[in-house]
């Protein structure tokens, strides 16, 4: 369903599959590296408290490029999409959180400077998928700013898709453990 800024299914995702995805964190679960954060033993999280796996598995990619493609098209964003960057299974803790922030800034100076990567290098982020891998936590809203009214809450299986240069965050996890597999689709610099 489109909304303003965003595209979003309902609860899409199986159990099975969203439990798949998270095992491919188990055992590997690396603090987010996030400029302006320092280590936990600091504990002074200023933009985000988080952990993350980068994962590259074929049949992720299988599963979430033709909702990429159902929502450019839909939404009439219809970019010029090439690739998808490495995506990160994140899990956030009680008190974790990812504070407002833009993925991509919408502009043809941003692109990625990787000559060794073909997918990657001369492109631009241009969309953002999250997907809601569990529903038994609280907080840990997703929420954009400047909306007409707020996203309802994201439940285990649910995809949101939005321009990365669109402001987003993660509040602040009470209760229990939320995890998301988040993906970066790539293209062409903007013209």
């Amino acid at each position: 369903m489109f909304y303003n800024q965003y595209w979003y299914w309902d609860k899409e995702i199986s159990h099975e599959v969203c439990q798949k995805i998270i095992k491919l964190g188990e055992g590997k679960w690396n603090e987010a590296r996030t400029w302006g954060s320092k280590n936990r033993n600091n504990h002074d999280y200023k933009i985000r408290k988080s952990d993350v796996v980068w994962i590259n598995d074929q049949w992720v990619y299988d599963l979430i490029w033709g909702y990429m493609k159902v929502a450019n098209e839909q939404a009439g964003w219809k970019y010029d999409i090439v690739a998808a960057e490495d995506c990160q299974v994140t899990r956030y803790t009680k008190d974790g959180f990812y504070t407002w922030h833009k993925d991509g800034i919408g502009s043809h100076k941003e692109v990625n400077n990787e000559p060794d990567n073909k997918f990657l290098h001369g492109n631009t982020r241009k969309l953002s998928m999250s997907i809601i891998l569990n529903s038994n936590f609280e907080g840990g809203d997703f929420e954009m700013k400047n909306l007409d009214k707020k996203i309802p809450r994201l439940e285990e299986g649910s995809i949101i898709m939005f321009p990365s240069f669109i402001e987003h965050r993660v509040a602040p996890v009470t209760k229990g453990v939320r995890y998301s597999l988040v993906c970066w689709f790539i293209g062409p610099p903007f013209k």
